[in-house]
């Protein structure tokens, strides 16, 4: 029997981890200049938590979560998104009090679960990178959410990005225009597909989200959420535009997008890039928005909230074609038997220091030893030899200069810094 990973899955292997940390760094620096911190949460969760928020109607719920009973009967579920499990949390902990800053701003970062046909940039174990801010109601912070996007896009190298947004309205903007999507599809019952025949007594804004081409061609000409928007809905989506444009930030109203969950609320947005990587065409790599009652779901108190959510695995395909350059600061080349416990010690005493060291662990000879330190792009090569364990020194060469000098070992153990600019010194 040969064992493989499970299918729509992926084996991470060193030197695509760099790239991967990479990512990660960015998305930190960025996240982290907007006041956002990390919070993580567990991987599975009750699935109440995700039936609840997502909708029980949503393809995410009633297609592709991962399901399964716990010893004690419990129904649980792997996560299939993140921000359920960020909104739980956030009830929990109570992090709504009055000792917290409002917006509350946390993001996180990890593998997400949905059994789905896997391809490019999205396989059944995702990695999403998301942030949320509680607490807020206000408009500027629907835009500032989409700059944080736009700021973190850019700085992974996306180019053509295109900002899509509309809006989903207010619960009396929904009931209206809930009553007139009824209407309108009633007559077309026998012709919808079986998941929108359910979805018109349950949730018929799910049927604008089908994917089955007779729906996609009934809701063509079906009304739009535009023309049933209270006041208050069209004063916040107007707002919202206005500080895009204050940002400088160019974007197009879609008045057919709908989100695959039923939390969101008001502000809507997806983030497409037409890179060539993608193979054609707008994919979105980044969406998210308003989910104004998701945390009352989840048994908390009254609290707006906004976010968004990017897909690694797209965004790593920006990158495709990129190494990550990585210098190791020293290597230590032993000549002989004798000299594999000092060069351990040395090496324990670097790394001790903050120093990242490696050394042969094969008996090889020098030359192929230091074959080893420039293939890993040692910075500096120490040597240990006979007369070095006689007269308790190491050779230490910088390999960009050339410049080799001698240190006692105990010097190099000891401050390994300083002995380092030395030998930069000694080259200027």
């Amino acid at each position: 029997m040969s064992y493989q990973r499970p299918k729509g899955t992926a084996d991470i292997l060193p030197g695509q981890s760099a790239l991967w940390q990479h990512v990660e760094a960015i998305a930190k620096r960025i996240m982290e200049s907007y006041q956002y911190r990390e919070i993580r949460t567990p991987l599975f969760e009750n699935y109440d938590v995700f039936a609840r928020s997502s909708g029980e109607t949503s393809d995410v719920v009633s297609k592709e979560m991962y399901t399964f009973a716990d010893k004690g009967g419990r129904q649980m579920a792997l996560r299939p998104e993140g921000t359920a499990g960020v909104v739980r949390a956030y009830v929990e902990n109570k992090l709504y009090g009055p000792d917290h800053e409002k917006p509350y701003k946390v993001y996180y970062m990890g593998p997400m679960y949905r059994y789905e046909r896997p391809q490019s940039g999205r396989q059944r174990e995702f990695h999403q990178i998301g942030v949320e801010a509680f607490g807020v109601d206000s408009p500027a912070l629907d835009a500032e959410v989409i700059a944080l996007a736009k700021d973190l896009l850019e700085a992974l190298g996306a180019k053509h990005l295109k900002f899509a947004i509309n809006t989903l309205g207010d619960p009396a903007s929904r009931a209206a225009y809930h009553q007139a999507l009824v209407a309108f599809l009633t007559p077309f019952q026998a012709q919808l597909s079986a998941d929108s025949k359910v979805r018109l007594e349950k949730n018929p804004l799910r049927i604008l989200d089908s994917k089955d081409k007779g729906d996609q061609a009934i809701v063509a000409g079906a009304p739009k959420i535009l023309d049933y928007l209270t006041p208050e809905a069209t004063a916040h989506f107007e707002a919202v535009q206005g500080f895009l444009k204050a940002l400088g930030i160019p974007y197009e109203i879609d008045a057919d997008m709908v989100r695959g969950l039923d939390y969101y609320n008001h502000t809507i947005f997806e983030v497409m890039s037409d890179d060539a990587v993608f193979g054609g065409g707008y994919t979105t790599v980044l969406a998210g928005g308003r989910y104004n009652g998701l945390v009352e779901e989840l048994g908390g108190p009254q609290t707006p909230g906004v976010g968004f959510a990017m897909g690694v695995e797209r965004a790593m395909l920006l990158l495709s074609g990129q190494a990550i350059e990585t210098a190791l600061p020293a290597y230590i080349v032993t000549i002989g038997e004798a000299a594999q416990a000092a060069a351990l010690r040395l090496a324990h005493a670097l790394r001790r220091q903050g120093v990242a060291v490696d050394m042969d662990f094969q008996g090889r000879k020098p030359k192929a030893q230091f074959k080893s330190a420039n293939k890993a792009n040692a910075q500096l090569v120490m040597t240990l030899g006979d007369s070095e364990l006689a007269s308790a020194t190491v050779q230490v060469k910088n390999m960009q200069t050339g410049v080799q000098k001698e240190f006692k070992q105990a010097a190099v153990a000891e401050d390994f810094r300083a002995l380092a600019a030395q030998l930069e010194a000694d080259h200027e």
